[in-house]
């Protein structure tokens, strides 16, 4: 499931993760919600807090995703993701070498600072 994560400036997305994640939470959560800053503001600063392991996304929704993600290329700013799950966090740090915007991952215990981090205007 997918759901907002409130009291985050209007130019951030913010979205936690939790149990399944199918391609419904994809098409009703995070693509409206990232078209509409898109279409407002012409770039994505996207907090992604991940409390479900990877496994339960199903495919259609790493399908959504993949699409979104090609759909806005260009349009990346910043990627934050808070986990405490190594290979999540090492991809999101690696990933920034194939998106014109920044990525950074952060543990669990750093949610604040990678707030403040996806939050703070460059």
């Amino acid at each position: 499931m997918l759901q907002y994560i409130n009291d985050l400036p209007p130019h951030v997305v913010g979205i936690r993760a939790t149990g399944e994640v199918t391609k419904d939470d994809m098409e009703k959560v995070l693509i409206p919600r990232i078209d509409e800053l898109v279409a407002r503001q012409g770039e994505i600063n996207y907090l992604l807090v991940p409390q479900t392991d990877v496994g339960n996304f199903t495919l259609s929704a790493w399908w959504d995703d993949l699409k979104l993600g090609l759909k806005n290329f260009t349009k990346w700013n910043k990627i934050a993701v808070v986990t405490d799950q190594k290979g999540v966090e090492w991809f999101s740090d690696v990933f920034r070498f194939f998106v014109p915007g920044k990525s950074k991952g952060f543990a669990l215990n750093e949610l604040d600072e990678a707030v403040a981090w996806i939050s703070a205007k460059e």
